[in-house]
């Protein structure tokens, strides 16, 4: 393999030099903790977002978090009740410029939030360019911010959206970038909002509202905050899906023409890959730090140049938007062919846990043999493929494509 890809990457004409950026939280609150993910090979930070302290005084909730697990997997989605900043605005702005100022070749990114009054975002954005940051990203979505005119009750409202990033962008001449909430039905209008009022890019997508659990025994939801608790941001590998979708929905509209930094849900090479597939640029994480600490940008840029490689492309630019044309609506989905589920005897081991989802979830279609093989009457499957979904064991049941024949049956 010849090793001539390059993981440099150009969003809104700033060059980063690998796509991989902390995201505005916790993970990128204090300029040592940049300083050290920038030492350890992150490209950008979205620093944690900072507004103006004569508004309003930020103290954190706690507990903060409350993790959802699955089995041995720990923290498979993760539920924060965290708000911006609650440093001192001239400190957050100090350890900003010093941050350019030690790392020149790496992306520095504001994020800021105006609390109430719109001349809030225009203090912001001079204050944001004067520190020497390379962009602004307007955090448009936070689901913790009530505060009147802040967070995500701003990004749900496509006038004000283009208002505020107009604001924004009149006040300085860096780019600038829209953050997304995904707490709507359609991420698209409020994206064609902020290119409407100037935005250089938007990033999407921000934590999901959610409520994790309520532990039975006090009856109060979790994190439990002094007896009470709310809904809150969720984030980690359960939202990976959901953010895929909107980042898709957003690069397939051809009216959308700025492009979009990615998160939600990223832990590995793979992901970021994906994330890339469907149109991101750059890509930002947050929730996988927490878990696993700043080196996982090292798995990320090592299996990112290796897939370059293989592929013999020699930029990530090579694969941005390169799955778009796959997408489609269902009912752009081909019906002329159907699959059907094949089970390797050498390999079955007998569990049981194809027939059990077969019989009580799909078309009843496995049956077990005498010593507990399982078979599929392939007259009646359906192709759902839960069987293999579910199968404890690496390619004991395949798959094979034959003629759409109609319903099961007929």
């Amino acid at each position: 393999m010849n090793a001539t890809a390059s993981l440099k990457v150009t969003f809104c004409g700033v060059e980063f030099p690998n796509p991989f950026c902390l995201s505005s939280s916790p993970v990128g609150n204090t300029y040592e903790m940049c300083a050290r993910s920038f030492d350890i090979g992150w490209g950008g930070v979205v620093y944690k977002t900072v507004g103006l302290d004569y508004e309003v005084t930020i103290t954190h909730p706690s507990p903060r978090l409350n993790a959802m697990h699955r089995g041995p997997q720990k923290v498979v989605g993760l539920q924060n009740v965290e708000q911006i900043s609650d440093r001192p605005t001239d400190a957050n702005f100090r350890d900003l410029a010093k941050l350019k100022r030690d790392y020149p070749d790496q992306v520095v990114i504001s994020s800021i939030m105006g609390l109430t009054h719109a001349n809030d975002w225009v203090e912001l954005a001079k204050r944001s360019q004067d520190a020497g940051a390379d962009l602004i990203e307007c955090n448009f979505s936070c689901p913790q911010m009530t505060v009147e005119g802040t967070g995500h009750k701003v990004g749900q409202d496509a006038a004000i959206i283009e208002k505020l990033t107009s604001l924004t962008k009149g006040a300085c001449t860096i780019p600038v970038i829209a953050k997304m909430t995904p707490n709507v039905a359609d991420m698209l209008p409020m994206a064609l909002a902020a290119q409407a009022g100037g935005a250089d890019a938007v990033s999407a997508i921000n934590t999901v509202k959610a409520m994790s659990a309520v532990d039975l025994d006090s009856l109060v939801p979790l994190p439990n905050v002094g007896g009470r608790s709310s809904s809150s941001g969720y984030s980690g590998q359960a939202v990976k899906p959901i953010a895929l979708r909107f980042i898709s929905d957003m690069a397939r509209d051809e009216r959308l023409k700025i492009p979009i930094s990615g998160m939600g849900g990223i832990y590995t090479w793979i992901d970021c890959a994906e994330f890339m597939l469907l149109g991101s640029t750059t890509i930002q994480v947050t929730t996988a730090i927490l878990q696993h600490g700043y080196r996982i940008v090292e798995d990320m840029s090592e299996g990112l140049l290796d897939y370059l490689n293989d592929h013999n492309l020699t930029s990530p630019h090579d694969i941005i938007g390169k799955a778009i044309p796959n997408v489609t609506d269902p009912d752009g989905l081909s019906h002329e062919h159907q699959v059907v589920s094949e089970v390797d005897p050498e390999l079955c081991v007998g569990c049981g846990q194809c027939y059990l989802t077969c019989r009580d979830g799909a078309a009843q279609a496995i049956s077990m043999t005498a010593d507990r093989k399982a078979v599929v009457d392939q007259d009646e499957c359906f192709g759902c493929l839960m069987c293999r979904h579910i199968c404890p064991v690496e390619g004991a049941i395949s798959y094979k494509t034959v003629p759409h024949h109609g319903p099961p049956g007929c």
